[in-house]
């Protein structure tokens, strides 16, 4: 199965300079839990619901003021939408994460994989096991 097979679309993306208050608000509007973060050009980073409130909120940054850049995660990991799903759970396992991007061509992503849509679409073993390697202390 291939991962634009499973993947959700179509991915909502954020500006560095937006405001956290911004990414949480267009989060709730869409009812996600992560944004890629996107120069126009490329994607620079994500951030996650957990990253503002635990790099941004919990540290008493100002929502408001606070950038995104300044809390977001810059490190994506990616894989393309022909890949097949397996090896997007291998890539998860290994990198201990729990969604990917996923990329056609160019720097623009077409969707997203996480490990919902593992568990919704692989057998239940397959996915409990992607979980337990993600969840496992670094």
């Amino acid at each position: 199965m291939h991962l634009k097979e499973i993947m959700t679309s179509p991915v909502a993306t954020i500006a560095p300079d937006s405001s956290l208050a911004d990414a949480a608000r267009k989060m709730q509007k869409l009812d996600i839990g992560v944004l890629p973060v996107s120069n126009g050009q490329r994607i620079v980073g994500i951030v996650s619901d957990r990253d503002i409130t635990i790099r941004g909120v919990a540290k008493g940054l100002d929502p408001e003021r606070t950038a995104v850049r300044e809390v977001m995660t810059q490190e994506v990991f990616t894989c393309p939408a022909t890949s097949d799903a397996l090896v997007a759970c291998a890539l998860m396992e290994e990198k201990q994460v729990r969604r990917l991007l996923v990329m056609e061509t160019g720097e623009q992503p077409v969707g997203i994989v996480s490990l919902g849509d593992i568990a919704l679409h692989l057998r239940r073993e397959k996915a409990g096991s992607v979980l337990k390697r993600v969840s496992e202390p670094a």
